[in-house]
């Protein structure tokens, strides 16, 4: 037997091979197959001539295998059925059974944070989520898949290697308690009297407040630079600072803590924000599903924290 080119070898002559093992006949491998009987004929004649035996002789009316044939029906069967599996796209992805450990990481926490973890637990009562803040290598976390999606604010371009879908962006707005004494004579003066407090984030991203638009901005004093979100709805309400942030962070504190949102006395655009994970995990079922739930959350969160700081804004005296 001459050696076989396995560069050469079409798969599908395999198929056809084992079709007409499995049927006796060409008309019968054609029918099977969907095929013309001609094809069925000249792909027999090619995998004879590549493997060097004649496979199957018309015999008494039937196609009766060779011993070679034989052998080799039982070899290709565990290839066909191999190949068939391997692309084979994955079955749909059931959170209801699910016991898999998803990890997101996402600074936004409060609102976002706690209807995310409703939705999940209902739609997957026995897996876990972990939140995490953004860690340092967060990049290489996403790439590595030991994180499954991470929010990142700003202009900063991914590495190779992972997906991004954008979503909308941060809009700016200052936050201070409601019978703060800035409120009687809110302006440039006032901005820059009183202290400001920054949230510091492991995020090489540039701050907007180290490039705003317009003219020269009014100085501001950074009196305080806290590690979380979450503390600055308790630390408005019970002092002087002022706040600026995105609305998604402090919209539902200004019920909670009596807050009270007023326009920024600098120029700050709008703010990119995107999620983004690995390329490699892009098709995988419970990969796309947290990042559609994430996501598709996050998005309608946003879109209520703006309608409630635009009709705070609007209902302000003055």
């Amino acid at each position: 037997m001459k050696e076989i080119q396995l560069h050469r070898i079409d798969l599908n002559l395999l198929v056809v091979f084992e079709a007409l093992m499995v049927e006796g006949s060409v008309s019968g491998a054609a029918e099977a197959l969907g095929k013309t009987p001609s094809a069925i004929s000249h792909a027999l004649a090619r995998l004879r001539d590549q493997v060097g035996d004649p496979l199957l002789v018309k015999v008494g009316g039937r196609m009766q295998p060779s011993p070679f044939a034989l052998t080799l029906i039982d070899d290709v069967r565990p290839i066909l059925r191999s190949i068939k599996r391997v692309l084979t796209l994955p079955e749909p992805f059931d959170p209801a059974t699910s016991d898999r450990v998803f990890r997101v990481a996402c600074p936004i926490t409060g609102r976002v944070l706690s209807r995310v973890l409703n939705r999940f637990r209902a739609a997957a009562p026995a897996a876990k989520l972990e939140w995490l803040s953004a860690p340092r290598q967060v990049y290489d976390a996403v790439s590595e898949g030991l994180v499954d999606l991470a929010h990142l604010a700003g202009e900063t371009r991914l590495p190779d290697g992972l997906n991004e879908v954008e979503v909308p962006g941060f809009h700016w707005t200052t936050f201070v308690r409601a019978d703060h004494p800035a409120l009687s004579n809110w302006g440039p003066e006032a901005w820059s009297t009183y202290p400001h407090v920054q949230v510091n984030i492991s995020n090489d991203a540039p701050s907007p407040f180290d490039r705003p638009g317009g003219t020269a901005p009014p100085a501001r004093t950074i009196a305080a630079l806290i590690s979380e979100f979450s503390s600055l709805g308790p630390l408005l309400a019970n002092s002087d600072f002022i706040a600026t942030f995105p609305r998604i962070l402090l919209a539902w504190d200004m019920q909670t803590y009596g807050l009270r949102p007023l326009p920024p006395q600098i120029h700050l655009p709008e703010f990119r924000t995107r999620f983004f994970w690995s390329s490699r995990l892009a098709n995988d079922p419970p990969s796309q599903w947290i990042r559609d739930l994430v996501v598709r959350t996050y998005i309608e969160v946003h879109e209520e924290a703006e309608q409630m700081v635009e009709r705070a804004l609007s209902s302000a005296p003055g």
